[in-house]
């Protein structure tokens, strides 16, 4: 176990050894999932507070291909408060590869409920990502008083001063009751990383990918029985073709080769 000096989740690896007990070289990572489906979440995303600063990152297929390939990505998701299995195909491939029963809090699911039934009026909210349009829309709809806005540009985070622009505006922001990062992975689990190793920031941040989209009606979710049957990544592939079929049917398979080398692990809600 790789322990850290900043109060932050651990990393964990599994070391292997040989049939004879010899040491080699291979250390295989575990992912930590949180066991929290969107019920038993909400309670907690509701009472986290502004006092101090958390984030919550959502792995999908996509983000545990990234987790096995990419040390910085594992290292975001090592500083997490909270990471929530967001997908249910890879619940239903964690339960047919290991047994592991896995509960699915869908990010998307999760930032609908925040708007409908935590946020009041008067809490600040930062939005990082989306349109000046799809700020406005949500501030009018759910009658925000305290919406900050603002959208990076494209690959900002390869700009060491956009990344400080942006990072400085949702400090500035702080104290916050809730930071709704938007820019698509990985650019906004760095983010999340970067606030609270500067530790100037105060409230919890969500990694949401597109979540707003879908919220403002700029997408449509899945009919609710493919969600269901786990279906939603055929949906919007369908609905966008050009865009994601590289990561649906090309990306997305390199998944069955990467549990085989991942250690999946599961946190109770008193870890």
């Amino acid at each position: 176990m790789i322990e850290r000096s900043d109060g932050t989740r651990p990393l964990y690896y599994c070391r292997i050894f040989s049939a004879a007990g010899n040491n080699l070289t291979t250390m295989v990572a575990v992912l930590n999932l949180d066991n929290y489906d969107l019920p038993g979440f909400m309670p907690v995303v509701a009472t986290f507070g502004s006092e101090r600063f958390g984030y919550v990152v959502t792995p999908n297929v996509d983000h545990v291909i990234r987790f096995h390939d990419d040390e910085i990505f594992r290292d975001t998701y090592g500083s997490a408060s909270y990471v929530l299995l967001d997908s249910r195909v890879l619940a239903l491939l964690l339960k047919m590869s290991t047994g592991l029963i896995a509960p699915v809090c869908p990010g998307s699911d999760l930032t609908t409920q925040l708007f409908r039934t935590v946020i009041a009026p008067t809490d600040r909210v930062v939005i990082i990502g989306s349109t000046d349009l799809q700020a406005r829309t949500l501030a009018r709809e759910f009658g925000l008083l305290d919406l900050r806005h603002f959208n990076p540009p494209m690959d900002f985070i390869r700009d060491a001063a956009a990344t400080e622009t942006c990072l400085a505006f949702i400090e500035a922001c702080s104290p916050f009751r809730f930071c709704l990062l938007a820019v698509g992975s990985p650019q906004q689990e760095i983010i999340a990383q970067q606030l609270k190793r500067r530790g100037r920031a105060r409230g919890l941040a969500l990694c949401i990918g597109a979540s707003i989209n879908f919220l403002t009606g700029d997408e449509q979710r899945a009919p609710a029985w493919m969600q269901r049957a786990a279906l939603e990544w055929m949906y919007r592939l369908l609905s966008d073709p050009a865009r994601l079929a590289r990561r649906y049917l090309i990306r997305g398979p390199r998944v069955f080769g990467v549990l085989r080398n991942l250690r999946i692990g599961m946190r109770s809600p008193d870890a």
